[in-house]
């Protein structure tokens, strides 16, 4: 799949002293290895796998999971923070962490244990490629057929040490390791990319709440059919029934619990819009 793509402004944000990377601009020529099926719904299943719904075609789990048999399943990779789990990782590679004026690890606010991936230089980017570029051969090795990479917009919780720029170029690292691994690489949030999404690689876009924040067409104006939507029970805006009459709503759009729990919780709430 060729798409044609305007020449971009290189945003910069005040502060930081790293040179960012320069906007890719042009024609670009997208590997699209395994596309999105046509048909059918999904499910957004990061708190676990279970047995998908009648008529669910494309499953997303978490990279440390197992693909849902006999679907389309997408591996969940946070490619710009750090996550719990992964501690001992990350304090073995303290230098890939960005770090304030007082040495201090910056953190995301809203998820404490989430460290911000330092992506201001070429040889960090380098480096934290290495390491998500085996998570993301692993989820080809175990048989899911796309990747989706969280926090792209990370830089923005940075105080300016990080631009997006830097993210960009990670970002282009991370979709190139997904296609060498014949992977569909996918886009997580971060509306504000706008075009700059495919000048990357991505070939899709995973959107959580586009239509409580107004930018489900900042989605689909860049990838049509292929936008996957979560919107949320406990912040819907509207009821479910007035949610999913939207009709700018991308056309695979569901709705679940905050938690994504499994269907044996009492919190757990799955409905196809």
């Amino acid at each position: 799949m060729k798409i044609v793509v305007a020449a971009l402004a290189v945003l910069a944000l005040a502060g930081c002293a790293a040179t960012p990377a320069p906007a890719p601009t042009g024609t670009y020529d997208i590997t699209v290895t395994r596309p999105l099926p046509a048909d059918g719904s999904f499910d957004y299943q990061l708190g676990g796998g279970y047995a998908p719904a009648e008529g669910t075609t494309i499953v997303a789990r978490d990279r440390t999971d197992e693909p849902a048999e006999g679907h389309y399943t997408i591996c969940y990779v946070n490619g710009f923070q750090s996550q719990g789990e992964d501690a001992d990782l990350w304090a073995e590679n303290d230098d890939l962490i960005l770090h304030d004026a007082a040495g201090e690890p910056v953190i995301d606010v809203n998820w404490p244990d989430e460290y911000l991936f330092d992506t201001s230089t070429a040889e960090k980017r380098e480096g934290l490629a290495a390491i998500i570029g085996e998570w993301i051969d692993g989820c080809a090795a175990d048989g899911f057929q796309a990747v989706e990479f969280d926090n792209l917009d990370s830089f923005s919780r940075s105080d300016g040490a990080l631009t997006e720029d830097d993210n960009v170029a990670l970002a282009t690292l991370l979709v190139s390791r997904a296609q060498q691994a014949g992977l569909e690489a996918g886009q997580k949030n971060s509306a504000e990319f706008g075009a700059r999404g495919p000048e990357i690689g991505f070939s899709f876009a995973v959107a959580e709440e586009c239509h409580r924040w107004d930018e489900c067409a900042l989605y689909t104006d860049v990838y049509g059919d292929a936008v996957l939507d979560i919107e949320y029970t406990d912040d819907l805006r509207g009821t479910a029934e007035e949610v999913c009459a939207d009709p700018q709503l991308p056309s695979r759009t569901i709705i679940r619990d905050r938690d994504l729990t499994q269907p044996d919780n009492a919190a757990y709430f799955f409905e196809v819009c």
